[in-house]
């Protein structure tokens, strides 16, 4: 049996690669996953966004680089070509996404920081792939009732990754429903929320974490009810239901 020290210690190693959000009990076996699947295959300018994003204060809000591997290949499979990204930071998915997709694919990328954006801009500049791009500043839900108002972009989005307001997920939805194509993909991201989705009432969280628990887990019971789609939560990085349309 570990030591109260030996636990404090073992916390304390928690969380130190940049975007760990891994459910795994195991740091250990996180590193494997990174170490064996991960890093060998992580593309040049991934790598580079990866450690320029290490340096910001902010860098646990990146996705984690086994998710940034899983979306590269998940878009890859159902050959996406049109799609769209709200919450980009540094950009780690948004590259991820646009090293996946065809030349002439689109990536609608909406954000509110555009400084954020800009720090990873260069490394997405030098791979090649920014005229892919189309950069929104500003809050996401405007643009997309906009979208919404104009019939030619209902159902034609191939994929959506959300990586935003928590407490916003569901107004998203609502209205990415409609944009996403018959067969396409909805991805909502942290849907497993630090593990706190299981955590009881006077589990002592983070104040962040506690705030937008509710909101997660009413995205979470929404999901599961809805008739427009199937659904399958998978516990990479912080957790990410992927919701396709069927009707």
């Amino acid at each position: 049996m570990a030591t109260k020290g030996e636990e404090s210690q073992n916390q304390a190693g928690r969380h130190q690669e940049v975007g760990h959000k891994s459910l795994l009990q195991s740091d250990a076996l996180y590193q494997y996953i990174l170490e064996t699947s991960v890093y060998p295959k992580e593309p040049e300018p991934m790598k580079e966004l990866r450690e320029v994003t290490a340096k910001h204060p902010w860098n646990i809000m990146t996705t984690s680089a086994d998710e940034g591997q899983f979306l590269n290949m998940l878009l890859k499979l159902i050959n996406a070509k049109n799609t769209m990204e709200i919450g980009v930071y540094t950009g780690y998915s948004l590259l991820a996404t646009a090293l996946a997709i065809p030349d002439d694919g689109k990536i609608l990328a909406m954000d509110i920081n555009r400084e954020n954006y800009e720090l990873g801009l260069p490394t997405i500049q030098k791979a090649g792939v920014a005229h892919k791009i189309d950069f929104r500043e500003g809050p996401a839900l405007p643009l997309l009732d906009q979208l919404i108002g104009d019939e030619k972009f209902h159902g034609s989005y191939d994929f959506i990754f959300v990586d935003a307001d928590k407490d916003n997920y569901l107004n998203y939805h609502k209205r990415l429903i409609e944009l996403v194509k018959v067969g396409g993909l909805i991805g909502y991201d942290n849907t497993l929320w630090n593990g706190s989705v299981v955590a009881p009432p006077d589990a002592p969280l983070r104040k962040y974490v506690r705030y937008y628990r509710d909101f997660v887990l009413e995205l979470n019971k929404a999901l599961a009810a809805d008739p427009r789609i199937e659904i399958c939560m998978l516990p990479v990085g912080d957790g990410i239901t992927l919701c396709r349309r069927i009707k």
